[in-house]
């Protein structure tokens, strides 16, 4: 995949490859704001890319300053959510939904997107010349910036006259914007058909206060590989992988057992608690919520399967994750599609053992998934075009075809019926395509919704380290974690 996701250290690019496998900072997740158990605060409104997912770079005096700027620039009162309807919308009222104001007939839209030039040039200029050619009074200027600089000129401009119409913006970001009332309501903007035809997980984590702020486009998520034989050297079938994380436990138990090969390594990160139901912040996201015994349960058993043996004892990047498995010292890996070229390259036989199955899951029973959006935001000059256009290059068709070309997963329910993302040809990479399709009903955004996101994941990972890799105080751990995030969520 073009984008792997999920871990600590956010993918800061469209769909340049990380130096590290982002689907890794601890696979899986948490809830959502329709549809689960834990708060919808709890890391994910709801849940990815392994990496989306995204825990972004906004953690600095200046930016955290420019996101109070912009808010008071967008007039968040703290009523309307993300932003009301915009005026500029014929027909459109707020909260009527199943209704889409009528489409703009002429519009200058301007579109900006994370590090897609120039190796998706050709893709996403047919795509505008397509829409062009359908709404002949709309014409749409492209552009293109890489990760810091989109961010930067967003809070630089979206306050004001000069705001553009559609950007591209990861779930981290785009929530934290619709939490300070910076992006338009895409509620009155976009059908009910539209809002339904994307996998519910995905969809549910551009939902604040009950209103959409976003459309999901490209995402992905992390699998399970395994070295098929070390599983067999330890009595295991591999055509009946586990499911569970637990179950994922006692696999690995059992090949450390009869192979001396730990089961995988990992990466310790805050979101390996929502994985298993434990929110990181309240409903309000005003504290840590995490320091209960619940949270501690998780903690001692991840710190028990170090100390046995089970998980390695190493606080692992991608890079050593791939150097554990491709030596063959471990017999797992929890990781996205970019995994397959870096084991390739490092060990082509450990490459021809190699199995990918769906990656097994935790007690909220989701999957991480890494996803780019689109957002309008609140100040656009064309609202209304400006969601037409963000519907068009996300629909179902637009969504498989750039799947095909990009080597990454659709948000779209219809587009995973395309025999492409079921049929196998027996390869590695083929396996992990299918397994990842079969997880998409299950993913979910891994994300906090508030400036110090970034101050509370490295806050948390750090503890946990501590913890399990030091040998600290499991209680004593987490309630020192929990007060750096109060400390982090604090008004200044």
């Amino acid at each position: 995949m073009a984008h792997d996701m999920v871990n600590r250290s956010s993918a800061t690019s469209g769909l340049a490859p990380a130096s590290s496998d982002p689907t890794n900072r601890s696979n899986s997740s948490a809830s959502t704001a329709h549809r689960s158990t834990i708060p919808p605060t709890a890391v994910l409104r709801a849940s990815r890319s392994s990496r989306p997912l995204h825990p972004i770079r906004l953690a600095s005096t200046g930016a955290l300053a420019a996101l109070m700027l912009l808010a008071a620039a967008c007039g968040n009162g703290g009523s309307n959510g993300p932003g009301s309807a915009p005026t500029a919308s014929p027909g459109a009222s707020p909260g009527d939904s199943a209704s889409p104001a009528p489409s703009v007939q002429e519009a200058k839209l301007e579109f900006w997107t994370i590090s897609l030039q120039p190796t998706f040039n050709d893709y996403i200029n047919g795509l505008i010349d397509e829409y062009q050619k359908a709404h002949p009074g709309v014409t749409v200027d492209w552009k293109d910036y890489p990760y810091d600089a989109i961010t930067t000129k967003l809070l630089a401009t979206a306050g004001g006259k000069n705001a553009p119409d559609v950007v591209n913006l990861n779930t981290e970001f785009a929530s934290q914007l619709a939490t300070k009332g910076a992006l338009a309501d895409l509620g009155a903007l976009i059908s009910d058909e539209t809002k339904s035809s994307f996998f519910p997980g995905i969809f549910d984590s551009t939902v604040f206060d009950g209103k959409p702020y976003a459309l999901p486009w490209y995402t992905g998520t992390q699998v399970l590989y395994m070295n098929k034989e070390l599983v067999e050297k330890a009595g295991l079938d591999p055509a009946n992988p586990p499911k569970t994380k637990e179950e994922l436990y006692e696999w690995s138990r059992q090949v450390k057992e009869k192979t001396g090969a730990a089961g995988y390594a990992t990466q310790f990160g805050a979101n390996l608690l929502p994985s298993d139901g434990v929110p990181i912040l309240d409903d309000e996201r005003k504290s840590a919520a995490f320091n209960t015994d619940a949270g501690i349960a998780v903690v001692e058993q991840l710190k028990k399967l170090v100390d046995e043996g089970v998980i390695v004892k190493d606080d692992a990047n991608f890079q050593k994750q791939v150097e554990y498995y491709s030596s063959e010292q471990v017999a797992f890996e929890l990781s996205g599609p970019t995994f397959i070229n870096k084991l390739k390259s490092a060990a082509p036989d450990v490459y021809a053992k190699t199995i990918a199955v769906p990656l097994p899951t935790g007690k909220a029973d989701l999957i991480y998934s890494n996803s780019m959006n689109l957002v309008v935001p609140k100040n656009a000059k064309n609202p209304q075009a400006a969601a037409d256009f963000a519907v068009f290059v996300t629909n179902a068709a637009n969504q498989t075809a750039f799947a095909k070309f990009a080597n990454t997963l659709p948000s779209t329910k219809a587009s995973i019926e395309d025999p492409f993302f079921t049929e196998s040809d027996n390869t590695l990479e083929s396996q992990a395509k299918i397994a990842s399709v079969k997880s998409l009903d299950k993913a979910q955004e891994y994300y906090l919704g508030i400036p110090a996101a970034g101050d509370i994941n490295s806050a948390i990972a750090r503890q946990l380290q501590e913890i399990i890799l030091n040998g600290g105080d499991v209680k004593a751990g987490v309630e020192a974690a929990a007060a750096k995030v109060n400390e982090a969520i604090a008004p200044k």
